[in-house]
Order: structure tokens, then sequence, then C-alpha cells
């Protein structure tokens, strides 16, 4: 075969790039195009031209990308950070197939020797099945992220275990790093709910038990902590044991909509609203709401998003949360105080979690290999994949993160 690969690609994909590729990019056949200062993407594999042919976009290119079919060099944060720049300059918006677009990707496919039926969905693709957000899908696909090792996730963590963005009181530095936020973020929800000794605290979608560990052994609060992960409860359980703790935090494997022994006098729910759906999102709402006594406040942290792919888009619906569904701010307000809540506050935090996220993926990287021995090399590329995707949309704009507080009103 003539090494002209990169070559055909380039010219078929003019039209729908507005001009020259935005990549460097290199072909197993040994061809080259692309501007020579651009970030490095690698063709390894006809297989990658079949994914994308069978699903072009996002979805294609993270399945070569997850399966080592289509490489990036150097560093993918920075590359994506040069993509989305040429992307916005030519105001690019979309895939149009034109007749002669769709020629011209069946000449790519011939030549390349990737005409066929679709590759197997790599092996890290969520697979959840039934009703959508009933009980057991929900389980199945908080299953699918949280109860991948937390062993694995404690090389991407602080200490802590906080798995929702810290709040930065100072710079990053020596002297101050995502631990230090993370105790701050805590502080900031404890003093916010008006934690007081006694006190009993719900903390929905409890995690790692960061807050639920923390409203006990500083602020004194008697904890009921729930979570749909096997895996994290036996964490917490241990940290429970460790911290001679058991007569304040108790956890449960339980959904928000079984909890049983309610009202308490605060709740807490951090990241995790966004895995309730957008149907089920007033039974969650009315959830922490019937869960609060009169005149205790609730504090929800969560991810928000405007415009398109409320789940996230196709690379995380597909590999990391399904069925997750973010929406603007101003709308879970609403469905907030439809429950009956009271906004007290709203404080975002998008450039918070730009910071977080650099320190988790800086963390990541140095603990490469150990991932990789771990937990093999496909899982390490989705969430090298999943930390630069999520820094990139917090750091231009296309997700927030804010924190609501919200109380239930009583008689005066």
């Amino acid at each position: 075969m003539t090494a002209v690969l990169a070559e055909t690609i380039a010219e078929v994909l003019r039209p729908v790039v507005g001009g020259e590729l935005p990549v460097r990019l290199k072909a197993w056949d040994g061809s080259e195009a692309g501007p020579e200062d651009a970030p490095v993407v690698r063709l390894n594999s006809p297989d990658a031209i079949r994914r994308l042919l069978w699903s072009p976009g996002e979805l294609g290119a993270a399945q070569a990308y997850v399966t080592g079919e289509l490489d990036v060099e150097g560093d993918l944060n920075s590359a994506l950070r040069q993509l989305w720049e040429v992307v916005r300059q030519r105001r690019l918006s979309g895939i149009r197939l034109t007749p002669g677009v769709i020629a011209g990707i069946g000449r790519i496919a011939r030549s390349a020797g990737a005409l066929g039926i679709p590759p197997a969905p790599p092996a890290t693709q969520a697979r959840v099945r039934g009703r959508l957000h009933s009980l057991l899908r929900d389980r199945a696909a908080i299953s699918h992220h949280y109860d991948l090792s937390n062993d694995f996730y404690g090389l991407i963590l602080d200490p802590q275990m906080a798995y929702s963005s810290g709040y930065w009181t100072q710079e990053p530095g020596p002297g101050y790093g995502v631990e230090d936020a993370q105790r701050d973020k805590l502080d900031l929800v404890c003093r916010k709910i008006g934690l007081q000794p006694g006190m009993r605290l719900l903390d929905v979608g409890c995690g790692w038990g960061s807050l639920s560990l923390h409203a006990a052994r500083h602020y004194g609060a008697k904890v009921v902590g729930v979570t749909l992960s096997v895996e994290q409860k036996a964490f917490i359980d241990a940290r429970i044991k460790e911290y001679g703790l058991e007569d304040q935090v108790e956890i449960r494997v339980q959904d928000y909509r079984e909890i049983p022994d309610g009202p308490f006098d605060a709740v807490a729910s951090l990241e995790m609203g966004e895995h309730v759906g957008q149907k089920n999102y007033p039974v969650y709402a009315k959830a922490l709401f019937d869960n609060l006594a009169p005149g205790g406040k609730v504090l929800v942290q969560q991810m928000s998003r405007r415009g398109r792919h409320p789940g996230g888009g196709p690379f995380i619906e597909s590999f990391i949360a399904p069925d997750m569904h973010m929406r603007p701010v101003g709308e879970t307000l609403n469905f907030l105080e439809g429950a009956g809540f009271e906004v007290e506050g709203v404080e975002g935090m998008r450039r918070h979690y730009v910071r977080t996220l650099e320190a988790w993926y800086a963390t990541f990287e140095q603990n490469q290999d150990r991932a990789e021995e771990m937990m093999g090399p496909e899982v390490v590329r989705v969430w090298r994949l999943y930390l630069v995707g999520a820094l990139r949309s917090f750091a231009e704009g296309r997700m927030g993160v804010e924190q609501l507080l919200c109380s239930r009103p009583a008689p005066l």
C-alpha cells in the first residue's frame, strides 16, 4: 500500500474541519499530514478507521483511543486544549456529511482496509440494562463507576478520598494542595448546614465517606451515609473502625428512595444528584425534603451543564457515568423549590474544580505505572481521557459546579 493514508484523510476532511487538519496525523503506513507544530495523533490500526466509520465523532474516537488503536503523543491535556482552540476559532459545531465527504470516507475505508463489521466495544465500555433509573439499573450504573477498585481511586484522590470539587482558599503550591482544599470544602459544607455536636446528618451519596467522617470527627455529628457501592461501604467501615467512630457513623448500601428513618437535622449530597436523572430529580428533591426536619438545612453540591449532551457526551455516557443527567443550575433550583425548599444561597465553584482536576490528573500521571499494573492499560487510558476531558470542560466553561444551600421552612 502506498503511504498516502494520512494525506487522503486530510483531503477528505478539509471541508469538515474548515481547512487544514488541526492535528499532525501519523498513520500506520508511515504517511503524515497536518501542521508540524500541531498535536500529534497516531492511527495505529485500521480498526481505528472502522470505529470512526461506524461511530463518527466522539464515541468512535474514544473507543479507538482507549483500545490503543489511536494515540496522542505527549500530554493529552495540552493536545486537547490546542484542539479546542482551533474548534472555537473556526466555529466548528459538528460533522456535516455531504455526499462528497461520504464518498471520500468510503475511499479512505477501502484504501485502509477498514471496511467490514464494527469492532466489538472495548471491555471498559459500560453495559447497563433495564428501565432507566430503576433501582436495579441505578445500582448497576453506580457499580460500573464506583466499584472499580478502592485502591485504584487511591492513586488519584487525596487521602480523604474526597471525590468532588475541592474549595481552594489559597493558591496551589507546596504548602497548600488538594488535600487542604478538600478539607476546606468539607468545613464549608459543615458550616453552611450549621452542624453542631449531637446533630443527626444524612449524607446522600456518601462516596468514600470524606464528609461523613469529617462531620463526625470535627463537628461531633451523628451521621448516616448512604451509597449504592459495596466497595465504598467496605472502605468507610474500615475507617470508621480505625477512627473509633462506631457509635457516630453508620454507612448503608441504600437507595435515596429507601431511607426509612428521617427526618434528620441536616442533609448534604455532594455530586450525587447528577446520577438520578431528569425525570427522577423531583423524586430526589422530595427525598431530601422529606428527610430534613423543619428548620433544617440541606446542601447540594452538583455539576451543571448547558446545551447539548446533558449526560456529559458520548464518551462519559458510555464509559464513565451511564444515565447521568446535568442541567443549568436554574432548572435544578426550580426542582428544589418545587419540592418545598427555600433557597438560601448559591455559590459557583467552577474554577475550584479546574484546580481539583489538575491535581487529580497530576497525581494520576505520577501513579500511571502502578495503575497499569493494578487495572491494565485500557482502564488507565479511559481514566486519562476522562480526567482530561472533565478538566477541559470546566476550564472552558462547558460545565459548572455549584453549592446550593436550601432550608425546609418551619413555622415562625
